[in-house]
């Protein structure tokens, strides 16, 4: 899967920060959410430059982030993934045959054991854990799950993105446009 050998995703919130990732080489764009109407047209946009667009469901504006606008978004949006936190966001995706990425914050070592059995019934593509700045946390996750992790959240340095891949990282997520070259 290509998705593997790319190791920075470039994540946007506008237009105009998507037509700055369209300019990278990366197959893989993540939209950090957006209003409802104007997201097929993003990933059109992406599409049309050779752009996969991965979405992040939790944070679309006008829907609510259930299996419902999960399976919408799938088959009306059309984007090459989703992201969530939610369970049911990322069984419906697998079910219509998107990529499945399911976030998991770092928050405490009961929310973290609780992700852990939701994982096992989700069984998702990639985690993406945030902070991604905690080495033996993205040991930990890969080793625990058996599936890539993402890193996000934090990385602002060329320092945090080679840290986060030799904890193990498959990719980091990140918005600072100067990381996208790294």
């Amino acid at each position: 899967m290509l998705i593997h050998s790319q190791t920075v995703w470039p994540a946007v919130k506008t237009g105009k920060e998507m037509e700055a990732a369209l300019s990278t080489p990366y197959a893989y764009v993540v939209l950090l959410g957006g209003h409802l109407g104007q997201l097929r047209p993003m990933v059109e946009l992406g599409e049309q430059h050779g752009k996969k667009v991965l979405l992040h469901a939790d944070l679309v504006d006008g829907l609510k982030n259930d299996e419902y606008a999960a399976e919408y978004l799938c088959q009306h949006v059309r984007p090459a993934g989703l992201i969530s936190t939610r369970g049911s966001v990322i069984l419906k995706a697998k079910q219509n045959k998107c990529l499945a990425i399911q976030r998991l914050f770092l928050i405490d070592t009961g929310a973290l054991e609780k992700s852990y059995l939701l994982l096992e019934k989700t069984r998702p593509d990639f985690i993406e854990v945030l902070p991604g700045v905690i080495p033996h946390m993205i040991q930990e996750v890969k080793s625990r799950t058996g599936i890539p992790v993402i890193a996000g959240g934090l990385i602002r340095t060329e320092a945090d993105v080679r840290t986060a891949l030799d904890a193990g990282a498959t990719a980091i997520t990140t918005s600072r446009r100067e990381l996208w070259k790294t």
